[in-house]
């Protein structure tokens, strides 16, 4: 694992500790993801994934430990439009009256100056960004009109609009069907060829070998990280989901069994 953060390090996160109250959500978490490299996260629910996510671009403060985006801070990357993030649940307003297109405009705004007046580039980069999440005949659709599955791919094609170099995604596959899932595999598969980074969460291991060259296990601590295939062990796995190894179930306290 990289130490530096330097030109070829996107993400670099050093002894992180956050705390809801008494609760330690996470601790003395260290990791990188380099430039031109996709890094999968991998955890059971309540492991802290969301909320360093949410730690990396800002919205939770941390207790201890630092974060560096593209070698500078959070705060520069954001204003920059540096680094875009995808969360596992959307917060889009269902009653909105407000259109597939408004949302992914959403990620030129730092692009578009106080008046947030769309250009030209900003209409192609629309077009183009929902075009490669495969919704391009849905841009007029009123959001709260899509299903849940569609609106992730809106989140993904307002952080594709916004053209970052870092993307983070919170279960990004949760809701797609298998071609849809597919399709945005192949997306991050391209962004990461073209020089960019991605730090992706997910449920789904097959999705990472392909997807994936660096992976992180996390359960409120960093258990295991590296190559994916070095990474992604019977071993390592029963560790971060609580299983036993020798039989792939939750054990039983006291000696008694069920």
């Amino acid at each position: 694992m990289s130490t530096g953060t330097g030109t070829g390090t996107a993400l670099a996160v050093r002894g992180l500790t956050v705390r809801y109250r008494e609760t330690v959500a996470l601790e003395d978490v260290t990791l990188d993801v380099g430039a031109g490299q996709a890094c999968g996260l991998v955890g059971m629910n309540g492991s802290g994934k969301s909320t360093l996510f949410r730690t990396v671009v800002g919205l939770v403060r941390a207790q201890a430990g630092s974060v560096e985006v593209l070698g500078g801070s959070v705060a520069q990357a954001r204003a920059r439009g540096a680094v875009g993030y995808v969360p596992q649940q959307d917060d889009l307003d269902r009653d909105f009256p407000v259109s597939v297109r408004d949302v992914v405009l959403m990620g030129r705004y730092h692009r578009m100056g106080p008046t947030r007046r769309a250009r030209p580039d900003d209409d192609r980069a629309v077009a183009e960004a929902l075009a490669r999440v495969g919704l391009e005949g849905l841009a007029g659709r009123q959001i709260g009109r899509l299903s849940g599955g569609q609106r992730q791919r809106v989140l993904l094609a307002r952080a594709l609009a916004q053209e970052a170099r870092l993307l983070l995604l919170d279960e990004p596959f949760t809701g797609l069907d298998v071609m849809s899932q597919a399709a945005v595999t192949e997306v991050l598969r391209e962004i990461v060829d073209a020089g960019g980074s991605v730090l992706v969460s997910t449920h789904d291991l097959s999705v990472l070998p392909d997807l994936c060259s660096r992976s992180v296990l996390l359960h409120h601590r960093v258990l295991a990280a590296g190559p994916t295939a070095d990474v992604l062990t019977p071993a390592n796995l029963a560790r971060t989901f609580g299983l036993d190894p020798a039989t792939g179930r939750v054990p039983t306290r006291g000696g008694g069994s069920r």
